[in-house]
């Protein structure tokens, strides 16, 4: 496996790209995901970013997105929210990524309005049309298991439920995100039924009560017992560390090194980092 960075976690210290990019291979990062927006950034930014990836060395397997818009009950705003979609998946296709992170959100009004059923629906051909698209660049999507109660993808089993209907698990498939699983109380066993299905890796830590995206060790989070059942899967790409909102941004290149260090020393236990 690959160990790498999401750069949110120097953008949100304030940090710029480049220094966050540099800093990241510095620290002995294997690559880097991007937490952006094509609709918002210009295209110096997107030159930035290319140029200085490919000066270090630094590949990008994952652009990170939010579209929580995919379900929503309105055609015009399920519409914008494919579109915008396919302009990350065009920005995946640009920096030669291998997948798009994608974060589908939640039931609305506590499933008493809309029914939930409905908006799985939209959900699924939503994606579905999402697969076909990134099916052509050459892509894959990775969708994210998220830790609350409400989200349409929360548990092993959903995940598996929403990737069959989708009915395209060589490109619409799985990311797990190892904190998020034990939010949601799913044993470390139980990864062994994404077997094939898993595209990408997120790795943090946090207190086992609220989403956190810690360095390991600051939390409670069984971090290795997750990964020797991510690798006993035999997924073999990248494990991204996500770090959110530094509680000392100052000090952002020694929280990244920590969580740096101390899960590759984890790999390097489990004989899985290469």
């Amino acid at each position: 496996m690959k160990l790498g960075l999401i750069n949110s976690a120097f953008a949100q210290a304030g940090k710029g790209t480049k220094f966050g990019l540099e800093q990241t291979k510095k620290i002995g990062f294997d690559t880097v995901d991007i937490f952006t927006d094509p609709l918002d950034i210009d295209v110096k930014e997107k030159t930035l970013i290319k140029r200085t990836c490919r000066k270090l060395h630094l590949p990008i397997p994952s652009v990170c997105c939010v579209a929580v818009g995919l379900i929503d009950f309105n055609p015009s705003v399920q519409r914008f929210h494919v579109e915008r979609c396919k302009k990350f998946l065009d920005l995946c296709y640009e920096l030669n990524c291998d997948n798009l992170l994608l974060v589908i959100g939640e039931y609305i009004w506590q499933q008493e309005v809309i029914p939930p059923q409905e908006q799985w629906r939209i959900g699924v051909e939503n994606c579905k049309e999402l697969g076909k698209y990134a099916k052509k660049l050459g892509l894959k999507i990775a969708l994210e298991l998220e830790p609350f109660k409400l989200s349409l993808i929360n548990t092993v089993d959903t995940m598996v439920r929403f990737i069959e209907d989708v009915g395209m698990p060589k490109v619409v498939r799985a990311n797990c995100d190892i904190s998020h699983l034990y939010l949601m109380k799913i044993k470390p066993a139980e990864v062994k039924r994404l077997k094939g299905l898993i595209e990408h890796v997120h790795l943090s830590d946090c207190n086992g009560k609220v989403h956190g995206d810690l360095p390991p060790g600051h939390g409670v989070v069984p971090i290795i017992k997750y990964l020797e059942q991510i690798r006993d899967t035999g997924f073999d790409q990248t494990v991204s560390i996500e770090l959110e909102y530094s509680p000392e941004p100052s000090k952002i290149v020694e929280w990244v090194t920590e969580a740096y260090e101390s899960t590759d020393a984890m790999m390097q236990k489990l004989g899985c980092r290469g």
